[in-house]
């Protein structure tokens, strides 16, 4: 049975502060390029009938909105930092329009975190109106949603583990700095690969710009795009130049078919 199509939007592909920064006046912070407008990191996979989104940072009701989402089936979350849970209150408005509970993929030490972030939303007596989520935790371990096969994809954030995950022949890693060989053989055989790429210079938690080529490399993927990039990556329109061949930078709103 042949892999059903992935139409994946990239509603986000800045770091944890966007692009541009607040009271921040570089080139890029300064650009009028829409490419250089980076909002927090995530993604929208359509596929087989189903609509996911890969975390829900502070900028998810302005992703839904400017896509014009009017379903979603799942959340599946990498890890617990806020850049990437923050919005997670708004998939009320899905709550409300499809009258179900939203499924939330993740780790037992992410859903410990959203339980207590979102604390309200776990209640007993919960007020009207709160999300409601559905919690389903998962491991490194194969899982489905739907009709869909996912594949964890461990890697380090730091000290923090970290997943990616992969769909078909797309994986999709961010916020990473370290990825194991066992990952990488999980990685092998994909068509198109996500990796986060922060900046030039290195980063004590993040692949830079050279390490992810790197990485992208090794991984042996034929086509790669860049994300989580800060404004420290430099204009979009520079860098994209520079890239070797199979590696580009993601924007804000690109949609790919996998």
């Amino acid at each position: 049975m042949s892999e059903p199509t992935l139409q994946v939007t990239f509603l986000g592909t800045g770091t944890s502060q966007g692009v541009p920064v607040i009271a921040c006046d570089c080139e890029v912070c300064r650009s009028l390029d829409f490419h250089d407008k980076r909002l927090r990191t995530s993604i929208l996979i359509r596929a087989a009938g189903q609509t996911l989104v890969v975390d829900t940072g502070p900028d998810f009701r302005q992703q839904m909105l400017r896509e014009s989402v009017t379903q979603l089936d799942a959340v599946l979350f990498t890890h617990a930092h806020k850049d990437h849970t923050a919005g997670l209150d708004d998939v009320r408005a899905f709550n409300f329009r499809q009258g179900a509970d939203m499924p939330i993929y993740g780790t037992r030490n992410t859903h410990d975190q959203l339980r207590a972030e979102f604390h309200y939303a776990f209640e007993p007596n919960a007020y009207p109106g709160i999300p409601r989520l559905q919690l389903k935790e998962i491991d490194q371990k194969p899982f489905q949603v739907g009709p869909l096969k996912v594949t964890p994809l461990p890697v380090m954030h730091l000290n923090l583990p970290v997943l990616g995950f992969r769909i078909g022949s797309f994986s999709y890693i961010t916020d990473a700095n370290y990825i194991s060989e066992e990952t990488i053989a999980l990685v092998k055989g994909s068509t198109v690969l996500v990796l986060n790429a922060l900046q030039r210079e290195k980063h004590v938690s993040h692949f830079n710009l050279e390490e992810a080529i790197a990485i992208s490399r090794r991984m042996g993927v034929p086509l790669t795009y860049f994300t989580h990039m800060s404004h420290k990556m430099g204009l979009h329109g520079t860098v994209e130049t520079e890239m070797p061949e199979g590696i580009r930078l993601a924007f804000d709103g690109l949609t790919i078919s996998v």
